[in-house]
């Protein structure tokens, strides 16, 4: 699997503030509506893009990145890993610099080829990750961010930038 991003690409895909959010589900109940809806709260500009819907929590759905105007400055993939590997190539068209491979359980939106196309073509990469646990004041999803931080498997600072 692809090394994980460092701490400081997750903080850098964060502060960006216009945010489209790939293969957001139409269904109200689905976890990717509910991470749409807590980024909405915090104060970004969701965008969201999926080619099977017109409209998502009463907003214009694009069906493609390409499509999007204002553009944005990243996309949260929450997609198969088959699907990454084309919308990466969408990012790239649509000069989307940065995107995040949601990833909870399982694989998620995480492909090898994309995380690889991501980084040959200057995309940074978050390969993996919830982005709720990167929120302050996140409740479960914080407890699991110090877990892993126990464990030794949360992101790490780059320091070799420093050097």
């Amino acid at each position: 699997m692809a090394a994980r991003a460092s701490l400081e690409t997750i903080e850098d895909f964060l502060v960006q503030k216009r945010i489209a959010m790939v293969g957001v589900s139409r269904q109200s109940k689905d976890f990717s509506v509910m991470l749409f809806d807590e980024l909405c709260r915090r104060g970004y500009d969701m965008v969201p893009v999926n080619p099977n819907a017109n409209e998502i929590r009463g907003g214009r759905c694009f069906a493609r990145l390409q499509d999007v105007h204002p553009p944005v400055d990243g996309a949260i993939l929450m997609t198969s890993p088959a699907a990454s590997e084309t919308v990466v190539r969408d990012c790239a068209e649509a000069d989307i610099r940065r995107v995040w491979m949601y990833r909870a359980g399982g694989q998620g939106a995480v492909s090898a080829k994309a995380v690889e196309f991501c980084r040959a073509n200057g995309i940074e990469v978050v390969p993996g990750e919830c982005p709720f646990m990167f929120l302050p004041r996140a409740g479960f999803h914080r407890l699991h961010g110090l877990i892993r931080k126990i464990a030794g498997s949360y992101p790490h600072r780059d320091h070799s930038a420093a050097a």
